[in-house]
């Protein structure tokens, strides 16, 4: 047995959409699957949870015992994203400050939740066991060391790291020439 749903199988679930060329594993725990769109030639390896409103765009790689937690707010993944293994995305949490109860066991009334549409631009890097918070935009072809905590809006074209992450210095461009070498357009000499 191939350890990726076929296409029959994927079509069975039922998502919003989906793209050709997809290899999500049988070991992902999907919720929500009517709210998840997936792209073409994207990847989702073992043990990563999909849950909410999710966007999938093509050429993503979401690497193992990933946590995408988009809820109503959403999470969007566009062209060319990596998540490395152990990251953690939240577009919705609880409120922790100690004035309210927080986990879902508690009815609402009781709680206050944080939420905000979490984006990944094209060429984003996100590296091992990093944490992205609610309402986060992490700007085009920008790279994030492993470990990072992402609380606010990340600049395009830059690499971050820490706790929380802070920029170290630019990304240089030049996979953008690769991409259209790549996806077979013409590049003027």
């Amino acid at each position: 047995m191939n350890s990726f749903y076929s296409e029959e199988e994927l079509k069975k679930i039922g998502f919003k959409s989906l793209g050709k060329n997809i290899l999500l594993s049988r070991k992902t725990s999907i919720y929500g699957a009517e709210n998840i769109e997936l792209g073409n030639n994207c990847r989702i390896d073992d043990f990563t949870i999909l849950s909410g409103s999710i966007l999938i765009g093509d050429y993503v790689h979401i690497a193992a015992f990933c946590g995408i937690y988009g809820g109503d707010a959403g999470v969007i993944f566009e062209d060319f994203v990596g998540l490395s293994a152990r990251s953690i995305v939240y577009a919705v949490t609880d409120d922790y400050g100690g004035e309210v109860l927080t986990n879902p066991n508690i009815p609402m009334e009781y709680k206050n939740i944080i939420k905000g549409k979490v984006v990944f631009k094209k060429h984003s890097l996100i590296g091992a066991g990093a944490i992205v918070l609610p309402g986060v935009k992490v700007g085009e072809g920008t790279s994030v060391g492993s470990m990072a905590l992402i609380n606010k809006d990340l600049l395009s074209w830059s690499i971050y790291v820490g706790i929380p992450a802070k920029k170290i210095k630019d990304r240089s461009r030049k996979l953008l020439d690769l991409e259209k070498k790549f996806l077979g357009v013409n590049i003027p000499i």
